[in-house]
């Protein structure tokens, strides 16, 4: 495969922690993309932070992280005696998984502070109503909206302190999650590939870009199947069989 090829990276979840965990981290990113917002669009931020609220409430995210935390911690562990390793990072990574250990033990109850706001509360009860943010149904948030911009991006880098060790901590379990396994050359028929494998909880899939190619994937933490199709409709059977080369990896 030609490695000088743009390539896509699609990921797909095989179990509903990790497809929580992308979500948030979706989300996470689109945040701190868009906190500093002007007047006329700043309901994009408030319904970013209105969705992430609503996963943290419906999920026990803090215990899942605290799982992954300890797994990640016997894992980077075993490394330490091997000859050559960079133990430098060894520990750096070991001391900030043992740092939003503390953390999350000390904090039970992820995003509760902005639960309990009352100005964030008062947005999120009107915000999935079509037009329901308008100046006199909110005419405190309008009020807000013209508040000198220094002064509203201080009030939102507190809130987003507050999900600190959250966003933190998502951040770098996704990132040794998604380094535990690389990349390798694969290629199909029929736009079609199967495999199995025990115990993975994401697929990563790297597809050439000018092949207008995404792929649609099925299964489970031990059994998979990827069936690529066309961004645009298929002109002849011709594009159909033709194979189609991309990377996987399975994290």
């Amino acid at each position: 495969m030609d490695n000088a090829k743009t390539m896509v990276i699609f990921e797909h979840p095989l179990n509903e922690k990790m497809r929580i965990w992308l979500r948030l981290e979706f989300l996470i990113k689109q945040l701190l993309h868009n906190k500093n917002f002007e007047a006329n669009n700043a309901l994009f931020f408030f319904h970013l932070l209105d969705e992430l609220l609503e996963i943290i409430e419906r999920n026990d995210i803090r215990s899942d992280l605290l799982k992954n935390i300890e797994e990640q911690k016997q894992k980077l562990s075993i490394w330490l005696d091997v000859p050559g390793v960079d133990k430098p990072l060894l520990d750096d990574l070991l001391i900030k998984l043992n740092t939003f250990i503390h953390e999350l033990n000390f904090n039970p109850k992820l995003g509760q502070d902005l639960k309990e706001d009352r100005f964030i509360s008062s947005i999120r009860k009107r915000i999935t109503i079509p037009g329901g943010c308008c100046s006199f149904d909110l005419p405190f948030f309008h009020l807000w909206l013209q508040q000198p911009q220094t002064i509203r991006e201080e009030q939102i880098d507190q809130w987003l302190q507050s999900l600190s060790t959250l966003f933190q901590t998502i951040s770098l379990c996704m990132q040794l999650i998604r380094q535990s396994s690389h990349f390798e050359q694969l290629s199909c028929t029929n736009h079609f590939y199967q495999n199995s494998q025990d115990d993975i909880s994401l697929l990563r899939i790297k597809v050439p870009l000018d092949k207008k190619l995404y792929p649609q994937v099925s299964g489970n933490n031990n059994r998979y199947a990827i069936r690529f199709l066309p961004l645009e409709p298929i002109m002849n059977n011709n594009d159909q069989e033709m194979l189609v080369e991309f990377e996987l990896a399975c994290c």
